[in-house]
């Protein structure tokens, strides 16, 4: 199905009835709000590619703006951060904006408000406003400050404003009903007291706009014709209204879907941060994380998320999408893309006894047979000393192992055929050395020996290898849903990374730079890592060549 066959969801819908109508004079503007108190993860690339694909979609715009109302939490290493990986994404946003830009608007429409007897100052510790506000099923009760006059309530936000009182000592409300059944009515928090130094404002406020009241008023000044939140705002959207209609302001609108929930995984910021602050993880971009950054450095490419994205499409109920849907989506563009070059991960040595000690064979291998023309070649060099993988060689095979064993013969990669003639053991019975002769006139591509062997296998010249760091990720989590269980962190999969120290690589890939991929043949897909170095070469395996995890799922 092609893009242009792909019915609507649901927000399409809207935003075509809109422009039909002639709303907004057919004008689409968007805007994606992250707060920079942590870096952006899978679920946000979900809001990031509709938001922003909704604005190329509709010849319309999208706005970045930072979200930043909580000087305790954010930094400028997270705006950073969240610029680059929207970046990456494919990206760019029409204006980038903070909601500190608007503290001076905001706080002239909370003196608004008071001045119309639709908010006031509660001197109320934060457990007395909650116990107030009674419950579901039962109305809240007034606190005694409910009832301050409209030049009181002026005077003491001014003097909170000016720094008079200390945190927590008073908050501004709105004045809107305490019987409300939504309990997001029941006066809310606008406003409260933090003396906290913010990353763009300094000193400046002491004061500082909850979410619910910066959210929508920074919707209106910005004219954001649909703002798309994700389905836990819903009960928040009476008070998005309430307030747009009082401070009778732009009418922007929002809309709510399902947000990404992800099998194997944890998509909370706070959970998130848990794992970097108890080093359960090597910060924000270790490739376990499910954050954008991780998964860069993991060589996921923005082409297979953005097509994961597209894939899961937007609901408006919540539902979990299996985590092998996203590694499908890398697994397809790599087959595509990635350059496949040879690497061993658990070697022993194979001689070739009948080949010329000291002589070098030139062969070639095509980069990437899936494409028409293979995308170039490189040179691999075979010598009479190998690497071979430690389980491509079995002392008494059963009948069905294409590989090498005593007498089994086996096509070496680009390469001859050779017969195993002889192996060596150590003391504790483990093999050490394999020795084979090779067929002279059975070389690839100009095979005439007339033999056929079952098996192939890869290799990479001991004179000639580069030797590296190799680290084989697996998913952070061996429960499905994590959050699930008592403590999320005891899910936490104790085979999520294995350290291989010491492979052996093609010379090749000595120059391989971060964010390209390659198959290492018949082990997976691999990217340099971004902190590897010319000594020490570190690949991070990107993923699997096949789903492992299904057969663990059916046991």
């Amino acid at each position: 199905m092609t893009n242009e066959e792909k019915p609507l969801n649901f927000i399409e819908e809207i935003i075509e009835k809109d422009l039909e109508s002639g709303k907004h004079n057919g004008r689409v503007l968007t805007r994606f709000p992250p707060e920079p108190n942590g870096y952006l993860h899978i679920g946000h690339a979900k809001s990031i590619c509709l938001n922003f694909g909704l604005g190329q979609k509709y010849n319309g715009k999208t706005n970045l703006r930072f979200d930043d109302t909580n000087p305790v939490t954010e930094d400028t290493e997270y705006v950073d951060s969240i610029k680059y990986d929207i970046n990456w994404l494919g990206f760019e946003w029409a204006e980038e904006l903070y909601t500190s830009d608007y503290f001076g608007q905001l706080y002239d429409f909370a003196v608004k408000l008071i001045e119309n007897d639709l908010a006031y100052v509660d001197d109320s510790s934060s457990e007395e406003i909650a116990s107030a506000k009674g419950t579901p099923t039962e109305p809240g009760t007034p606190t005694p400050y409910r009832s301050r006059s409209i030049e009181e309530n002026l005077k003491l936000f001014q003097e909170m404003k000016d720094g008079k009182y200390a945190d927590g000592e008073k908050v501004l409300r709105a004045k809107i009903d305490l019987a409300n059944p939504n309990m997001h009515l029941r006066d809310p928090l606008l406003y409260r007291i933090k003396h906290a130094h913010h990353h763009r404002t300094g000193n400046t406020w002491c004061i500082y706009p909850m979410y619910d009241f910066a959210h929508g008023q920074s919707d209106s000044i910005e004219e954001i014709t649909h703002s798309i939140c994700t389905l836990e705002f819903i009960p928040h959207r009476n008070l998005y209204d309430w307030l747009i209609e009082k401070l009778d302001i732009f009418p922007s609108k929002q809309y709510e879907f399902a947000r990404l929930n992800m099998t194997y995984t944890v998509m909370s910021k706070r959970r998130l941060l848990q794992l970097v602050n108890d080093k359960l993880v090597d910060g924000w971009d270790d490739p376990r994380m499910p954050t954008i950054s991780a998964f860069r450095r993991r060589g996921y490419t923005p082409a297979s998320i953005r097509n994961f994205c597209d894939r899961i499409g937007v609901q408006k109920r919540e539902n979990m999408i299996d985590i092998s849907l996203l590694e499908f989506c890398i697994r397809e563009e790599l087959n595509k893309t990635a350059w496949r070059r040879m690497a061993v991960l658990d070697p022993i040595k194979l001689f070739i006894t009948n080949y010329p000690e000291g002589q070098v064979d030139e062969l070639i291998g095509e980069n990437n047979p899936e494409v028409e023309g293979g995308e170039g070649s490189r040179v691999i060099p075979f010598s009479n000393e190998l690497w071979i993988e430690r389980d491509d060689f079995m002392e008494d095979a059963p009948k069905k192992f294409f590989r090498l064993g005593p007498g089994l013969s086996v096509r070496l990669k680009h390469a001859y055929i050779v017969t195993c003639t002889d192996f060596k053991k150590d003391e504790q019975g483990n093999i050490t050395e394999v020795h084979c002769e090779y067929i002279p006139n059975s070389k690839s591509g100009e095979d005439t020996s007339g033999l056929k062997v079952k098996g192939t296998i890869h290799w990479v010249s001991v004179a000639h290898a580069k030797e590296a760091e190799v680290r084989l990720y697996d998913r952070l989590f061996n429960k499905e849903n994590p959050v699930a269980e008592e403590n999320f962190k005891d899910s936490i999969n104790p085979d999520s990374l294995k350290v291989i120290e010491k492979a052996f690589i093609e010379p090749d890939l000595a120059e391989a730079t971060p964010g390209k991929g390659y198959q290492f043949i018949r082990l997976g897909y691999f990217t340099l890592d971004t902190k590897s170095t010319t000594d020490k070469l570190v690949f991070n395996r990107t993923v699997t060549l096949k789903d492992s995890w299904a057969k663990e799922v059916k046991k």
